[in-house]
């Protein structure tokens, strides 16, 4: 035969207390999200640029010597393009207006070079020297992504003032309850019932409060996350266009619920001992 629940909390206090649960969830599911989100976008976009690199010729003396030492060195180069003067002149438009002739006089030969590996980098800065200056393309964006850093701390401390938040309201939960049902405390007391028993019967308040509140959070929150994604994408720009989860991703967000709601009851437990020490 099912054992009655003993405690139960009011229909408003109930709706009120699954409602800040699961904007909780919600919000965590959204931090955790983007957090991963971004650090797949990050550890993508230092792999995708990881082996190009750009040689400025800026004395074009030296520009048939590059390109010797260069040939030299095919073997570890993937792919080269030298850019064009009518390439060059569009990267430098917004300098060269009106058909300043003087100033394209000055402009360097590149060479965009994307090698096999990593580790060939030092070996062409090595063999160029002082002939022509070698920019690799991380350091370049090393901006971007330490923006992208930046942003996982940031989401990082919100999730942990999630994890807090939630922790204070199952902490009030449980006290609210205790409060409006001192009565039955002192009964259940002086029947013999042990700790054990009315901590049980507080999990079960929890447990129902946080598996209402977080499936209703996961539910909002995953198309939310899935659509600044989206809308990330739909930008094309930089480091945005890189973020998204993986299937370990997503396996972790759908654990995210459960652990919140071991977690509450964790807290529940506790803090339904702590209350029941101090009242003997």
């Amino acid at each position: 035969m099912k054992k009655p629940v003993v405690f139960s909390l009011f229909r408003d206090q109930s709706i009120f207390m699954t409602t800040i649960m699961a904007l909780m969830s919600f919000l965590a599911i959204l931090a955790l999200g983007l957090a991963m989100a971004i650090g797949n976008g990050v550890l993508r976009w230092n792999r995708q640029w990881d082996t190009f690199i750009t040689i400025q010729v800026t004395n074009t003396d030296n520009t048939n010597n590059v390109k010797n030492m260069l040939q030299k060195h095919s073997d570890i180069i993937a792919n080269m393009h030298e850019l064009t003067t009518a390439e060059m002149t569009r990267l430098m438009s917004p300098w060269l207006s009106g058909g300043n002739s003087v100033l394209q006089k000055y402009l360097p030969n590149m060479f965009e070079i994307k090698l096999k590996s990593k580790s060939d980098i030092d070996t062409i800065k090595k063999s160029i020297g002082t002939n022509a200056r070698v920019l690799t393309h991380s350091d370049a964006l090393s901006p971007s992504i330490s923006a992208g850093w930046k942003m996982i701390f940031i989401l990082s401390l919100v999730l942990g003032l999630i994890i807090g938040t939630i922790g204070i309201c199952i902490s009030f939960i449980a006290r609210n309850t205790a409060i409006l049902h001192k009565r039955e405390l002192e009964i259940l007391n002086q029947v013999g019932a042990n700790d054990s028993f009315i901590t049980k019967q507080m999990r079960i308040i929890v447990m129902k409060i946080c598996t209402i509140a977080c499936t209703i959070g996961f539910l909002i929150g995953a198309p939310v996350l899935m659509l600044i994604i989206g809308i990330a994408h739909s930008a094309r720009v930089g480091l945005m266009a890189t973020i998204g989860l993986s299937g370990t991703c997503w396996g972790i967000l759908v654990l995210t619920p459960w652990v919140i709601i071991l977690f509450a009851t964790v807290v529940a437990r506790r803090t339904t001992l702590n209350i029941l020490n101090n009242s003997k």
